[in-house]
């Protein structure tokens, strides 16, 4: 079973997500910023991480960042609904981001990209 971790300050795109992936079979937890995923990411150790790119608190750059040196093999999926958001989710990748979703995104495009990050012949 996959548990997945999704950060994001709005509790309706938590919802959505929680919604989606747990009706897939996982099992989904949140939290509603980076200083709060982080703590969560080290009690629950996730298979996948979805995060927000712009957070208060804590937002997601430095959390993939935090993320990433502590577990090199988590997925991680940045999302971000920022005016500039290709570049946000650019430098997310390099920061160890496994794939990028720009908000508005429809819930089968998340399903698919969770789906394929978890196939097992996945790069």
């Amino acid at each position: 079973m996959t548990t997945i971790l999704v950060i994001d300050d709005d509790p309706g795109i938590r919802r959505m997500v929680r919604h989606l992936l747990s009706d897939a079979g996982h099992v989904v937890i949140e939290a509603k910023d980076g200083q709060e995923g982080l703590r969560l990411f080290r009690e629950a150790r996730p298979n996948v991480v979805i995060t927000d790119i712009i957070m208060p608190n804590q937002e997601g750059l430095e959390t993939i960042r935090e993320i990433r040196n502590e577990a090199a093999s988590v997925l991680i999926i940045a999302m971000s609904g920022a005016g500039s958001s290709r570049m946000v989710l650019d430098i997310a990748g390099k920061l160890g981001a496994d794939a990028a979703l720009a908000k508005p995104f429809r819930a089968a495009q998340l399903a698919e990209l969770v789906s394929r990050l978890l196939a097992p012949d996945s790069p």
